[in-house]
């Protein structure tokens, strides 16, 4: 394979013209201007480079690939990952899983809930995640990266809350064999 840097015009001029004095200098001048161009290119893979991405380059790719929910103020970690997100939420936009994927990528965890799935009104869905802040501190940007890329006929309905744990259990059985005896007093 050719590294670009290493490519000279002055090799690949044709014979007719390889001798020529202001052309070997022209071709000199262009070859200064590919490996100044050559250099940058590394830098310029977003795509596949965007963990290695950070400050006003992040922001504006965020702005130019219209990443959904993206906050200037997110840890780097999060913005990185919308970033490299966006273009594949774009294509499902409006999808359930997108939803999730979204809700996760900010908030931990996420799972959306179809209104057929536990008997709700049409058009209605819930979204469950395990982070608490998700109803408190951060409900409004809850709500913003939740609309950001749902589809706009389906509405949420409710935000629940799942939290786990351990705890220990202690369960109890008694059983009593006898005969009942009833005793009345006659007076």
């Amino acid at each position: 394979m050719i590294n670009i840097a290493d490519v000279k015009l002055v090799d690949i001029l044709p014979h007719s013209i390889k001798h020529d004095a202001s052309v070997i200098a022209a071709a000199g001048a262009l070859d200064n201007l590919n490996n100044q161009i050559a250099s940058i290119i590394p830098s310029l893979f977003f795509i596949g480079n965007v963990d290695h991405v950070s400050g006003a380059w992040l922001d504006a790719l965020a702005w130019q690939w219209q990443a959904p929910y993206y906050d200037q103020t997110l840890p780097i970690e999060q913005k990185q990952a919308i970033v490299k997100s966006s273009l594949a939420w774009h294509k499902r936009k409006g999808t359930p899983s997108a939803v999730e994927e979204l809700v996760a990528t900010i908030f931990g965890s996420g799972e959306v809930l179809e209104w057929w799935q536990y008997g709700g009104e049409p058009g209605y869905f819930k979204v469950l995640t395990s982070d608490p802040s998700a109803t408190s501190d951060k409900a409004v940007e809850f709500m913003a990266a939740v609309n950001s890329v749902k589809n706009e006929r389906s509405w949420l309905e409710a935000i629940e809350i799942t939290v786990e744990g351990t705890m220990q259990l202690y369960f109890g059985v008694a059983t009593h064999v006898g005969d009942q005896i009833t005793a009345r007093q006659v007076v």
